[in-house]
């Protein structure tokens, strides 16, 4: 049985979402689990997710969220930050999720934090395609 779709087609911030991932050189979008993934070979940011349940806190959703991998120097002082989360099944493999709905959305945040998470599985032709493009899209 296939997965529910748990994100509608025209919500304007999966559309922000969706420009910023999809400006990388050979990124897809492919429907993952009922929410949209963003691919270079590998999954680099998704739309959408759980929280990771813990003793002190329970399972929810963060619908209007963006998914990424974390770079490693910046992933402790990002957990700090209350927008942050661990997202379920994910941050084991050093994913963190970024809550759109707390605060104002800094889009070229949004922007670097994608990037990173890109630099962090594309190939060195896709590398080598942003780089000539003089880096990436929030720059």
């Amino acid at each position: 049985m296939p997965h529910p779709i748990m994100f509608a087609e025209d919500d304007p911030v999966l559309a922000r979402v969706r420009a910023i991932a999809l400006a990388f050189p050979e990124a897809i979008e492919k429907v993952a689990h009922g929410r949209p993934t963003f691919r270079c070979g590998k999954v680099f940011a998704m739309y959408g997710g759980g929280t990771k349940k813990t003793e002190h806190r329970p399972h929810e959703q963060r619908n209007t969220s963006v998914l990424f991998i974390a770079d490693p120097a910046e992933r402790a002082a990002l957990e700090q930050d209350e927008r942050f989360y661990l997202p379920a099944y994910m941050a084991s493999a050093g994913w963190l999720g970024l809550d759109l709905t707390i605060g104002d959305v800094d889009w070229d945040e949004v922007g670097e934090l994608v990037d990173a998470s890109y630099r962090a599985i594309a190939p060195k032709r896709a590398l080598a395609l942003l780089d000539a493009q003089g880096g990436g899209p929030s720059d």
